[in-house]
């Protein structure tokens, strides 16, 4: 199809040089990032049509034109070439290797075959994003739609489906984003392009009630936290705050999403000698697998089919796996004993038993005597 086949009379008078013109390859480079990929392509034909709409008026020749130019640009980008450099890349390419939109034969359409991200990568970051609790629904829905611009609205589909299908608990908490920015202003040593002296916070800290589960109240009728915040944490989903607290002179965390009023207090932090002393790796395994008690050196015995989660649960570094037969094998750790680790083990039957030391061992049949009374 020539130029005078395209266009209609009416359209003839608009061919000229246009206002709007130098949009087009920006428009050409949207609508094909928007709507195709290597499953649904775009003609020439298709591309002039959408121009027409938005009052740009092309030939199909020019469209070839403008891809190339558009090859060349988001290569520069995307490679960190110099304009010649990708000129000459883009004019030696024979297989598509380096070209963000290229032609397809059989479908006679082009299409985007090169993101900044690629479908999967959102789908990832997507599911990043639902399975975030402290990010609450509303929030998480918004930031889905910004990812699924990255990709054709044939991919985002897909992505949000599977995205969608399985519930989770969100945090109800609005707030959140707003929370981590002033505790990441409290703990910055620059603010606003100066200097600044890491700073302690005041909140207010929330919980459930069970005379109404729909609200949380204030703990401690209101009394303002006042803490030295130190470490932003994420653990299964939610972000916790790892603060020193004067009160009780020791390490605490808080959930986030359950702090509100947060302010900025103007008293330096405390507590860096002692923060100093953590081990992040034993401190998070502890406090986030709720083992607090006395610490001991013990021995378990797993079934093989264990390994993988004593690995998860206990690291490799400072514990000790060995074989013990074709069926079991033994770790030694370190572990603060607790009931909460007593009812970890117990989870597990007879796929775990404790081998030693022996005052761990009377102390899990006390726990279990214990349970037992209860029924």
């Amino acid at each position: 199809m020539n130029k005078q086949e395209y266009y209609s009379e009416s359209d003839k008078k608009h061919t000229g040089r246009q206002s709007n013109h130098q949009m087009k390859p920006y428009l050409i480079y949207q609508y094909l990032l928007h709507y195709t990929d290597e499953n649904h392509t775009a003609s020439a034909s298709a591309l002039c049509e959408y121009l027409k709409e938005n009052g740009i008026f092309a030939e199909r020749r020019s469209i070839y034109r403008d891809i190339k130019e558009i090859n060349i640009a988001t290569l520069m980008a995307f490679d960190d070439l110099s304009l010649e450099e990708a000129r000459i890349e883009i004019e030696n390419d024979d297989y598509d290797e380096v070209k963000t939109i290229v032609y397809d034969k059989h479908s006679k359409g082009f299409y985007v075959r090169r993101r900044a991200c690629e479908p999967d990568d959102v789908r990832l970051l997507a599911e990043c994003v639902y399975t975030a609790k402290f990010i609450e629904e509303k929030t998480s829905s918004r930031l889905l739609n910004v990812l699924c611009n990255l990709v054709s609205e044939h991919q985002a589909t897909r992505i949000q489906h599977s995205a969608f299908l399985t519930g989770r608990v969100k945090t109800e908490n609005t707030s959140v984003f707003y929370n981590v920015l002033t505790i990441n202003d409290a703990m910055s040593t620059r603010l606003n392009g100066t200097a600044h002296v890491p700073e302690k916070i005041s909140f207010k800290y929330q919980t459930h009630t069970i005379n109404d589960i729909s609200k949380r109240v204030d703990r401690r009728h209101g009394t303002p936290y006042v803490v030295s915040p130190y470490e932003l944490i994420i653990n299964d989903g939610n972000y916790y705050l790892l603060a020193y607290s004067d009160k009780y002179r020791k390490p605490r965390t808080y959930r986030v999403d359950r702090m509100k009023d947060i302010q900025l207090t103007g008293a330096p932090r405390a507590g860096a000698e002692d923060m100093k002393q953590i081990d992040m790796d034993s401190y998070t395994k502890r406090v986030f697998g709720m083992y607090s008690g006395e610490q001991h050196i013990i021995t378990l015995r797993f079934i093989n089919s264990l390994l993988d989660t004593a690995i998860e649960r206990f690291g490799k570094q400072g514990v000790s796996y060995s074989k013990i037969d074709e069926n079991h094998f033994q770790v030694i750790t370190p572990v603060e004993i607790s009931d909460q680790f007593f009812g970890w083990l117990l989870g597990f039957g007879k796929k775990v038993k404790i081998l030693d030391p022996e005052p761990v061992i009377e102390d899990f049949k006390a726990y279990l005597d214990k349970i037992r009374d209860m029924y």
